[in-house]
């Protein structure tokens, strides 16, 4: 077992103005996490633009890495040994960081930068992820209006897209600007950075450094009893206990402002950890009536209590935020499965100028009815049908994050077609990486029924102020939604050409496609002319097809015949109400 190296006091640094005061702060310090490593990797570091370095990993036995934004770099030859990161190196480095808290993080003191440790069974270090941190300033700018309203502040979004870069501007905005009394609950020294002294980025926000991260709930609700504050800032609440403590400084007037895990809110609304957070979800058995108004079953989920943050941001990247301004309206109607469409502000790369994206059709209810006319008549989800087909042939399970990493996933909104269409045409073509998205701000392209989407409707509008282009099909057949799948991947062919090789006009019919085509005309026939149709033999997995199709024009249809000509013979209503 070796000695935990000593701590390396802040005075042992470079202390001129022009590293730790004035404006410099605000600049470049990664020369001071460059001088923490070995010499080797310096010298091959300097070969190299460093605008762009996320992080340097050095593993035992291993070739050390730099990883930039967009590459990574061996800083070593992989063909020789001799060049692998070495134990002693390792503790070279652990010697300049001087100190690793519980959670196996460290740091130079007075700069944001991170030095995270891999131990292995003996506690020894065989790993070290040096991540450059840096103040990025103006994160904040397309919000600041929220954070200037003095309410309860929740931010979600998947690591690395700038939650705690955000906390940090929130942290300065409100300490010096506003002249609020902030206390910041830093659990890992994450947004004041490392060292005693806070960095200047926070401004005059005060620190509370956490000891262990089982503790940071007891250091929450120490700030509140014995420093006044008047905004408490946490990053990454995870856990029940923090969210209790969340809750219990809410009610004591102090604005919060915190991020959790998770990436949306309905993510958090269904973890039963931190779903406190937003009121907490129950359920709750309704009387026949109220069942019957609201078109659900009697026992349906309910929010609990009143959050407790008034306002959900969720972080769709660095350029662009969903804005949720009333978390207990919007956890109610997810709730209900109504669709919901937040506020989003997009920050244009070039010229900092934020444009919001707000649609005056804040919330839609989903169409409950089977009846095409009443469906044509609302605006439906992707997973209503808008017409008399069979709503779902097949169980389709895909993870395509997961199962196919190589292909950029392309998000379709889907409004009066068929959900089951799309999803076998998918599944018969191996497109895996095309997903069906119930979040219209979420989608890439948006494929409509053309009859159903007159210029001016609702669903136009909302395309036209989330800015997703719009693929019409004609008709709410297999040929015709995919012949606008492939218009939507021709239009984004730079990001998505991998998908177009599969997607072939000439096979669009098939033997299923065929069979329900069969299988509508025979029905039309049956009630025009009341008399019984016979179809053509089909596999048995084909006439269930059929047969379901049949069902929902409320007619019945026997299979008759022996393998392999069995088929099914639809019946008109006069025989239907003989065999029943």
């Amino acid at each position: 077992m070796t000695t935990e190296p000593r701590r390396r006091e802040p005075d042992e640094f470079p202390d001129d103005a022009s590293v730790f005061e004035g404006p410099a702060i605000f600049g470049n310090d990664l020369q001071l996490l460059i001088d923490v490593l070995p010499q080797r990797i310096r010298r091959e570091l300097q070969k190299h633009d460093l605008d762009d370095l996320i992080e340097v990993v050095m593993d035992l036995g291993r070739v050390p890495e730099a990883r930039f934004a967009d590459r990574m770099v061996d800083l070593a030859d992989a063909e020789k040994p001799s060049e692998y990161v070495t134990m002693e190196e390792l503790n070279h480095v652990a010697e300049q960081i001087g100190f690793f808290s519980s959670d196996n993080r460290g740091g130079i003191p007075r700069t944001l930068h991170r030095i995270s440790c891999i131990r292995n069974r003996q506690g020894e270090i065989v790993g070290l992820t040096c991540r450059v941190g840096r103040l990025v300033t103006g994160t904040i700018d397309c919000i600041r209006d929220i954070v200037e309203s003095g309410r309860s502040i929740l931010i979600l979004g998947r690591p690395g897209v700038g939650k705690t870069t955000r906390l940090r501007e929130m942290a300065k905005l409100m300490s010096d600007d506003i002249k609020k009394r902030v206390v910041i609950v830093d659990t890992s020294n994450e947004i004041a950075g490392d060292g005693d002294i806070p960095h200047p980025a926070v401004g005059k926000a005060r620190r509370m450094q956490v000891s262990h991260h089982d503790l940071q709930k007891d250091v929450m609700i120490e700030a509140v009893q014995n420093h006044t504050p008047e905004v408490i800032i946490v990053d990454e609440i995870g856990t029940e206990q923090e969210a209790l403590a969340s809750r219990t400084i809410a009610e004591r007037g102090v604005i919060l402002v915190a991020t959790a895990h998770g990436s949306t809110l309905d993510n958090l609304i269904k973890n039963p950890m931190l779903s406190d957070l937003i009121g907490g979800v129950e359920t709750v058995t309704l009387g026949d009536d109220e069942a019957r108004r609201r078109g659900t079953q009697k026992s349906v989920l309910e929010r609990a209590n009143r959050p407790t943050f008034d306002v959900c941001i969720e972080l769709r990247d660095r350029n662009t935020v969903a804005v949720y301004p009333d978390v207990a309206e919007a956890v109610d109607h997810i709730l209900r499965g109504w669709q919901l469409f937040p506020e989003l502000r997009k920050v244009d790369s070039e010229t900092g100028e934020t444009k919001v994206l707000k649609s005056d059709i804040a919330v839609l209810p989903v169409a409950k009815s089977s009846s095409p006319r009443k469906i044509k008549e609302e605006l439906v989800d992707d997973n209503t049908e808008p017409s008399l087909t069979v709503s779902d042939f097949t169980e389709h399970s895909r993870d395509t994050a997961a199962m196919h990493p190589e292909q950029p996933e392309f998000r379709v909104f889907i409004h009066g077609l068929s959900k089951s269409y799309l999803d076998r045409i998918l599944e018969r073509l191996n497109l895996h990486s095309i997903r069906v998205t119930k979040n219209i701000y979420d989608a890439h392209a948006l494929l409509a029924l053309k009859s159903d989407s007159r210029p001016g409707s609702r669903m136009m509008k909302l395309a036209q102020d989330y800015e997703i282009p719009v693929y019409f099909a004609k008709t709410n057949t297999m040929p015709q939604i995919q012949r606008s799948l492939r218009e939507a991947l021709d239009a984004e062919a730079g990001t998505f050409a991998g998908h177009l090789a599969t997607i072939n006009e000439d096979a669009c019919e098939d033997e299923t496609e065929v069979a329900l085509r069969e299988a509508q005309d025979a029905i039309d026939k049956v009630l025009k002319e009341e008399k019984a149709v016979e179809l053509a033999p089909r596999r048995s997995y084909i006439r269930r097809l059929q047969h379901e199709l049949i069902e929902q024009s409320r007619l019945l249809s026997v299979s008759v015949g022996d393998e392999p000509n069995r088929r099914l013979k639809v019946l008109p209503p006069k025989e239907r109400r003989k065999s029943s």
